[in-house]
């Protein structure tokens, strides 16, 4: 593994900017970013890489390779909540194991869009349909952590939360935004894209630093409660991603034999999502608690893989 792309990583601005946001807390710093405008950067983000994915997969011609990717995209949302459960279980409530189940076995956007940029700087370009892929694996983990959830519980969940819950993990404003945005970028021909690539490509990097730092004010908020946990929750966060996205990186060489698809096939299986589960379990789950999943997806495992990750899973990629 190249010392180098490590150290990138830990000078990168969005990095780094996560950390300030972190700092600013501890230094009771009265720092912070209004919630419409932070709504507004999360939606940002969302728009501008389903529409510059729907433009790279306008110019992809459909076959058996993105067929299986899709698949096999899908097979890991449902795999990594299934197994995650069983070990959660064992030291916590059956209600944060499903809750955190399910965070693991989604996606973060944010973490998807940082990676992005990540293979920028080596020169790759990532493929439109990948996308579509991270798209798809929101909803199948949701529902596999409430499946979960209701096989286990004692006390009886009423069958129209459930519904609820359900028809929101396909309905979430981040993955209707996603798919939509997607579609339209599809349909959309070179010279209409051209319009709006200041907006979609030039500002992009800018919003994603104010994001991190907004995260990075969150997630210092959360810490102290996380902490209070003893050091299971730490372990976990820190190990299953680095364990799933090293995996992943190496069983992708089944569907794919490109190193960009490899690499975000490993960033998918080991991000962990902090916008559409939180969202869902709030509804159906609210005996989860937010103060323990947050932290562990937005203070540990992005950072741990936007530094020790991203080098390794790229390593494993060309490598095997």
């Amino acid at each position: 593994m190249s010392y180098n792309l490590l150290l990138d990583n830990l000078t990168n601005p969005a990095l780094l900017f996560f950390v300030l946001g972190i700092l600013a807390v501890y230094l009771k710093s009265d720092l912070e970013i209004p919630p419409n405008s932070s709504k507004f950067i999360s939606l940002y983000l969302l728009f501008a890489i389903g529409f510059k994915g729907g433009q790279e997969l306008s110019h992809e011609s459909f076959n058996s390779e993105i067929a299986w990717s899709m698949l096999f995209g899908v097979g890991i949302a449902v795999f990594i909540p299934l197994y995650t459960f069983f070990i959660l279980k064992k030291r916590l409530n059956i209600y944060n194991a499903g809750a955190i189940a399910a965070a693991y076995g989604s996606v973060s956007a944010v973490t998807f869009v940082t990676a992005v940029t990540y293979l920028e700087a080596q020169q790759f370009n990532v493929h439109g349909y990948m996308v579509a892929i991270m798209a798809l694996m929101e909803s199948p983990a949701i529902i596999v952590g409430l499946l979960m959830i209701s096989l286990f519980d004692k006390e009886e969940v009423s069958d129209i939360k459930k519904r609820t819950v359900i028809k929101h993990s396909f309905t979430n404003g981040s993955v209707l935004l996603i798919l939509g945005s997607l579609l339209i970028g599809f349909v959309a021909n070179a010279k209409q894209a051209e319009g709006i690539k200041p907006f979609t490509n030039d500002l992009f990097k800018g919003f994603l630093a104010i994001f991190l730092l907004d995260m990075g004010i969150t997630s210092g908020k959360k810490l102290k409660a996380f902490f209070s946990f003893g050091v299971f929750p730490f372990l976990f966060a820190f190990l299953i991603p680095l364990i799933n996205g090293s995996f992943f990186a190496w069983a992708s060489a089944f569907v794919t034999d490109d190193i960009t698809n490899r690499f975000m096939f490993a960033i998918l299986a080991a991000s962990a999502s902090y916008i559409a589960v939180p969202a869902a379990m709030k509804i159906s789950v609210p005996k989860a608690n937010p103060g323990l999943f947050l932290p562990m997806a937005l203070a540990i495992t992005f950072p741990v893989n936007i530094t020790i990750g991203m080098p390794l899973y790229f390593f494993i990629a060309q490598t095997t």
